[in-house]
């Protein structure tokens, strides 16, 4: 907190988490008296969600390739005009349930589009040391606001009505507006590369991570947990005004008590972690908001529901504190906005999906059987995900140096390139060879090749042909820069296995049409 971007960029985060908050409770709320649907209900948080599975891959291209300044300020500004919208209609007495989930819709919109490029930025904003405490402040910002912004919401709109709440969250966003424009954002675009095509930007993004094992069991790991646990958030009203007989001062009382619990946890998590393994922690996450969820289903004493809030809280965070600091300390810089985004996809699209699936649950039978579903299914996700990788992410990619490329006259925009490596193995290391492959052919994939074979010659059975293509020489020489330590140390254990007095050799050919 002591760099003054990053504390600028933290407050005014809290500020607009704050608001959020407030229109989160007095949109439920207000949605429980024009309606008496469940799955309406419901559909409240997924009207914020489903915004990032249609916008969140597109929102990481350009979060990579464009001024970041720019995209978040147009993103906020789209909010707040929306917020303003949801308020004057509200006054006016124009909102119906479907009005009221387009006008959410809209901010979520906003929201996808600004998420990948502020996450990534904020961390950015501090030195390289202090980038993982960055990202943990960033999970401790949004629960905080939970404690807080839902009793302010919940008390001012028993006080006045639920257009005045729309509107203090509308006025949040001026204070992300002024800090944007005021904060010095470093850039991300490096002087000696030209920028990326925006489809070209999406498909490299896409297959950094499904070549990436360790993201990809982070991201089955959010959906694991997020898909049953976000949904007690959803279904919470109903506990509030049902069993329990209280009003919105009382509802937003309680989820005030779900940030109480993850200001908690944030607090003493980095004791936790340096105590348990990592899928320890998760597995007692998913154990310890299952049970909550049983008890919250079942109770209508208010003590036992504040006690079965605070431990979902501090659950939560540690759960989602665990999974976001891992994946984004695994990712180099260059594709770092893109690979939020599948994150976001997880995690957003589970929380929207699973709060209709249970809230649906709830309608076609009751809401105590809703709450057990969540509590069973979050005990058989942490024996399923119990043997899944999951990376510490306390240190992010390490960039290699770039490997020489040959000096070719040619326009940057041609391809596809054809790269053909050849090695010339010393006898009996071909299945040392072999065993290295599958991270190799990850590898090539993971910094832009399309496609890639390997071949073993008839006539030399020491001689293996390695074929990658990518899509054009300026994306190959991007290749070659995105290169990381592991794959340079890869390399190094390859070229030990070649035969005294090899060197492994590449050739380059572009791909042409045959005359018709």
């Amino acid at each position: 907190m002591r760099f003054s971007g990053f504390r600028a960029l933290w407050l005014a985060q809290f500020t607009s988490n704050v608001g959020s908050w407030m229109q989160t409770v007095a949109a439920q709320w207000l949605m429980v008296s024009l309606t008496s649907s469940t799955v309406l209900l419901s559909a409240i948080p997924a009207a914020a969600s489903l915004p990032v599975l249609l916008l969140a891959v597109p929102a990481g291209v350009l979060g990579d390739i464009v001024d970041r300044r720019r995209l978040i300020f147009g993103a906020q500004l789209a909010m707040l005009l929306a917020a303003v919208a949801l308020g004057v209609f509200a006054a006016a007495g124009w909102l119906t349930p479907w009005l009221l989930l387009a006008l959410l819709f809209a901010i979520g919109c906003g929201g996808a589009l600004s998420a990948p490029t502020w996450q990534t930025l904020q961390p950015e904003l501090v030195p390289p040391e202090n980038r993982s405490q960055a990202i943990a402040l960033g999970s401790v910002n949004q629960n905080l606001a939970r404690a807080v912004g839902p009793a302010i919401g919940g008390a001012l709109l028993a006080a006045t009505s639920a257009s005045i709440v729309f509107a203090a969250n509308a006025a949040s966003f001026l204070a992300v507006l002024a800090a944007v424009a005021l904060i010095t954002v470093p850039p991300r675009i490096a002087a000696s590369q030209p920028r990326e095509h925006a489809v070209a930007a999406a498909r490299a993004g896409g297959r950094f991570v499904l070549n990436a094992p360790d993201l990809l069991a982070l991201l089955m790991r959010s959906v694991a947990f997020v898909f049953f646990a976000g949904a007690i958030w959803a279904l919470l009203p109903l506990v509030a005004r049902g069993q329990l007989g209280l009003g919105s001062a009382g509802y937003g009382g309680l989820l005030a008590c779900v940030g109480v619990g993850a200001i908690g946890a944030a607090t003493y998590g980095p004791v936790i972690k340096r105590r348990f393994a990592g899928r320890v922690i998760y597995a007692a996450s998913c154990l310890v908001i299952g049970v909550a969820a049983v008890v919250l289903g079942t109770t209508t004493e208010v003590a036992v529901a504040v006690v079965a809030l605070v431990a979902a809280g501090a659950a939560w965070i540690m759960g989602i504190g665990l999974l976001g600091a891992a994946y984004q300390g695994s990712m180099p810089g260059w594709v770092k906005a893109r690979g939020i985004s599948y994150y976001l996809i997880a995690f957003q699209g589970s929380n929207a999906i699973g709060a209709l699936v249970v809230g649906s649950i709830a309608q076609a039978s009751s809401v105590k059987t809703a709450f057990a579903v969540i509590g069973g299914a979050l005990a058989i996700a942490a024996v399923v995900t119990w043997r899944l990788p999951l990376p510490t992410g306390d240190h992010a990619a390490m960039p290699a140096e770039p490997l020489p490329l040959p000096d070719i006259d040619t326009d940057p925009r041609e391809g596809p390139v054809v790269v053909t490596v050849r090695y010339r193995l010393a006898a009996g290391n071909a299945d040392a060879f072999l065993a290295e492959t599958r991270a190799l052919r990850r590898s090539r994939r993971r910094t832009g090749a399309s496609s890639w074979r390997l071949t073993r010659s008839a006539e030399e059975p020491e001689l293996f042909t390695e074929e990658f293509v990518v899509g054009s020489w300026e994306e190959h020489e991007r290749q070659h820069a995105r290169l990381e330590a592991t794959d340079a140390a890869l390399l190094g254990r390859l070229d030990a296995l070649l035969a005294p007095g090899e060197v492994r050799t590449a050739r380059h050919a572009f791909g042409v049409q045959p005359p018709r």
